[in-house]
């Protein structure tokens, strides 16, 4: 590219222009520079080939396949002053994940804490889920138990409370308040039928069986 496109896109249409042709083309070259001009003037910085192509589709100048023919190496070419005159697109900042920001909306921090301890070790238990379904196949033995082929081991369902005994005082009663109907209801959340909690647009926040977990963390 001519360095003189570096200054503005103005001297590089002089160039194309100068190099004659059908009027039909160097119509379409002064209308396109003149649709980048104003996008840019818009304040956007974005001028790839599929958004100019529209703009100029939109106003009847050209087709936005065009740019892309091997004949258009002068559209692209001045699609591309226009670009570095503008300079590189603003980067869009990273939309933070929905469930933090539900977290930020529990003003207790000791709550936030723990209900954050909770989301992460939900997260980790779903991609171990997803990895065995996707590695392993499950042979579910439906038989009742003590009914096994003869030298089977038998195994009998087992019960702990050791969650229980790792819970201080404040842990515990911070996660029992962490799904009261008040303190859910203050916060434009409920309990669903399941034990999910829903938040005022009917959306999940916490998935089915969370209530209930807790409860059952507590010996509830």
């Amino acid at each position: 590219m001519n360095s003189a496109t570096f200054d503005h896109p103005n001297v590089l249409l002089g160039t194309l222009l100068a190099k004659g042709g059908r009027a039909h083309r160097l119509a379409r070259l002064k209308a396109l520079h003149e649709i980048c001009r104003r996008h840019q003037e818009s304040g956007s910085r974005d001028f790839s080939l599929s958004t100019i192509g529209r703009l100029a589709e939109a106003e009847g100048v050209l087709k936005g396949r065009v740019l892309y023919n091997m004949q258009s190496a002068d559209y692209r070419e001045l699609i591309s002053a226009w670009a570095t005159y503008a300079g590189p697109p603003t980067l869009r900042p990273s939309k933070p994940l929905a469930s933090h920001e539900y977290l930020m909306r529990i003003h207790d921090p000791a709550i936030r804490s723990i209900m954050q301890a909770i989301i992460g070790e939900r997260d980790k238990l779903r991609a171990e889920v997803n990895l065995l379904k996707s590695n392993a196949q499950v042979v579910v033995d439906r038989r009742p138990i003590g009914v096994r082929a003869s030298g089977d081991a038998i195994a009998l369902p087992t019960t702990t409370n050791g969650h229980n005994a790792q819970l201080t005082p404040s842990e515990r009663e911070a996660l029992g308040k962490a799904v009261s109907a008040d303190y859910l209801e203050r916060h434009g959340l409920h309990e669903g039928s399941h034990g999910e909690i829903v938040n005022e647009h009917g959306r999940t926040v916490f998935d089915v069986g969370f209530a209930r977990a807790i409860r059952k963390i507590l010996g509830a």
